[in-house]
């Protein structure tokens, strides 16, 4: 049984996020209008982020419907309930078997009293409060950095950004440091000097003759290539961000990984969808439609011009929210060394996959960074899966002493 989910959580991450990563790149390229007289760029990256949250939503609830416990009740198998959240900063709501919290049975002089302060639904509030907080700041983290990843690939190929996002433990290490403090083994530093001269050097054998969207001028190709890398860096710091409140999330409260996917993929659709409605002026790479227009209107008219966009926008919206399931069912029942064993292999299939479909040229030298960022990450990979044996057969040790005595 153990070995067909795992095959099943393989095949759905392989299959989700390869065709998902076909859209995605089919979606950065020009589209023929009605009558085949000219084509254009798709360039919002907000609607494409309202089409995959949305559909998220849906996949996550229903995912939530399907795994809740008899008698569960909704707002508990959403995550809401406080009783099933503990938190590092706010004391942990355990209700007794009459649903009152032992906190409250007391006052601040031991007596049984229940003040207001110490009734538990001061408590249950406090704490979801802080959560829903901390989703909307992932929320509002993945609004800012999805239309800079978009608007990277105007200007580099597709295979250097699916090599520049697997550099994603650098920044992700970097916002753990910088917004939470916290500290990293000495082995991780080793990975992030490979990535990073793994990546340097795609990015410096690269065929400057042959830049995405230049077909003359290395000035100009540089310049584009600058810009492209440029942007990339910012979505890669956001999503450092982005990663690093996650975990937070995990450490301070006792929530799913589906929980969280759903709470957050609501606000990011809240959020987007309010944007998407505002007249705004133009803002280059976050809104880059025309002056003092709704990015809905702009799209829609988009759409109408151009149909052939709409097959893959829904590809990418519905293949990328099926994807995280399988991603969170796999972390759930076979931890994060099987996890990353599968990404780092997905992303590598993802690349040369893009080369073949689209004929992207790579230089040998780019096939060496490329070999030198996924020896990094192997070396991830490699070192939890030491840990991971150490610790079982120390607990193995443990049980075996446990059952002698």
């Amino acid at each position: 049984m153990a070995l067909l989910r795992l095959a099943v959580c393989v095949g759905g991450v392989y299959t989700m996020f390869l065709v998902w990563a076909i859209a995605q790149e089919r979606l950065s390229v020009p589209f023929a209008n009605r009558d085949g007289t000219k084509s254009e760029k798709f360039r919002s990256a907000l609607i494409m982020s309202i089409c995959q949250s949305a559909f998220s939503i849906i996949s996550s609830f229903i995912y939530i419907l399907l795994r809740r416990e008899p008698g569960e009740s909704l707002r508990s198998a959403l995550g809401l309930d406080p009783a099933r959240a503990s938190s590092k900063s706010v004391a942990p709501y355990k209700p007794d078997a009459n649903g009152i919290s032992p906190k409250s049975q007391m006052n601040g002089n031991g007596h049984a009293n229940g003040s207001a302060h110490s009734h538990p639904s001061f408590e249950s509030v406090a704490i979801r409060k802080a959560l829903l907080v901390r989703y909307l700041q992932c929320a509002l983290f993945i609004t800012s950095a999805a239309p800079f990843g978009f608007a990277a690939l105007a200007h580099i190929s597709y295979p250097a950004m699916v090599l520049g996002k697997s550099c994603k433990l650098v920044p992700v290490m970097l916002m753990n440091v910088l917004l939470y403090r916290r500290r990293f083994a000495r082995h991780k530093y080793l990975v992030v000097a490979l990535v990073t001269a793994g990546i340097t050097m795609f990015m410096g054998f690269g065929d400057q003759t042959s830049g995405k969207g230049h077909s003359s001028g290395s000035d100009e190709t540089k310049g584009s290539s600058i810009i492209g890398i440029t942007y990339l860096l910012i979505n890669l710091a956001i999503d450092g961000a982005i990663n690093s409140t996650q975990d937070e999330i995990f450490d301070r409260y006792n929530v799913t990984g589906q929980q969280m996917m759903f709470w957050i993929n609501v606000m990011s659709t809240f959020v987007t969808t309010i944007i998407a409605l505002l007249p705004l002026p133009y803002i280059p790479v976050l809104h880059p439609s025309a002056s003092w227009s709704s990015e809905l209107s702009n799209v829609l008219q988009f759409m109408r011009e151009h149909p052939g966009v709409l097959s893959p926008l829904l590809q990418f919206a519905f293949t990328g929210s099926l994807g995280q399931l399988f991603i969170f069912e796999t972390l759930q029942h076979f931890g994060s060394l099987t996890l990353v064993t599968i990404t780092l292999t997905r992303k590598m299939f993802t690349m040369i996959l893009s080369v073949v479909i689209y004929n992207h040229k790579l230089t040998s030298g780019q096939w060496a960074g490329a070999a030198v960022v996924f020896a990094g990450i192997s070396v991830e990979a490699w070192i939890k899966r030491r840990g991971a044996l150490m610790l079982t057969e120390i607990l193995s040790f443990e049980r075996a002493n446990n059952s002698s005595s």
